[in-house]
Order: C-alpha cells, then sequence, then structure tokens
C-alpha cells in the first residue's frame, strides 16, 4: 500500500512538473477559426482546446497531453509550438506583432505534408 501511494506522489509530482513547462502566460488568449474545419482554436487559462463552431461542443482538449513545448519571438511574431502524441501530430502557431491572425501549421506523424492555416481571431 505504501509503495502505491508514493508511486502516486512521484506520478502528480511529474505532472506539476510537466505542466510547469509552458508559461501560459506568453501564449495569445482568444478564439480563432479554422474555416477548412468549422473548428475554432480556443487558447486561455492553462488548456489549449479545439471547438466545434457549430454546436460549441468539445472536439479535443489538450490539457496534459502536450510535450516538446516551445516558445520564441522575433521582432515581428511571436511563435510557439507542441507536440501532441495522442493526436499524433505536431503544432506550430505563429502570431504577428500587428494583427490579430493566428497562423497554424500541423505536421501528422501519418503524411509528409504540413497543413497550414491563416486563422481569423474571433474574441
Amino acid at each position: 500500500m505504501k509503495k502505491l501511494v508514493l508511486l502516486l506522489v512521484i506520478l502528480l509530482s511529474a505532472g506539476l512538473l510537466f505542466a510547469a513547462d509552458i508559461d501560459w502566460d506568453k501564449l495569445p488568449k482568444g478564439k480563432w477559426l479554422d474555416e477548412n474545419w468549422n473548428a475554432v482554436w480556443e487558447i486561455g487559462g492553462n488548456s489549449i482546446r479545439i471547438l466545434d463552431k457549430t454546436s460549441g461542443e468539445e472536439v479535443f482538449n489538450f490539457q496534459n497531453l502536450i510535450s516538446d513545448f516551445d516558445y520564441g519571438a522575433s521582432l515581428t511574431e511571436a511563435q510557439f509550438s507542441f507536440r501532441c502524441d495522442e493526436a499524433e501530430r505536431s503544432y506550430v502557431f505563429k502570431k504577428g506583432f500587428t494583427n490579430l491572425d493566428l497562423t497554424m501549421e500541423i505536421k501528422a506523424d501519418w503524411t509528409s505534408e504540413t497543413y497550414v492555416v491563416k486563422m481569423p481571431f474571433q474574441k
């Protein structure tokens, strides 16, 4: 029993340390529309979610599924990227400092093609 409790404490601690690697304050907050898929990407709080534009239902939640998070900025834009093994994809988001739109690039494990879309800001 003590070993089980110790294992749970270690796993929970690892999860907290993993989550702490993402500085959520650096990310843009709001909703952006991927018109090709009728999907709204919501970034805010401590999560990134995909919502169905028509129904508003959550399609996917990246909470606790993000790895390889990276953030950077240049003189013209901010960029962040991450990997989601469950979705079998890597994501790159770019946001210019002079507009509200977000450009998203998705690299799926099963294809060499990269999906790129410019998503207008919703709110």
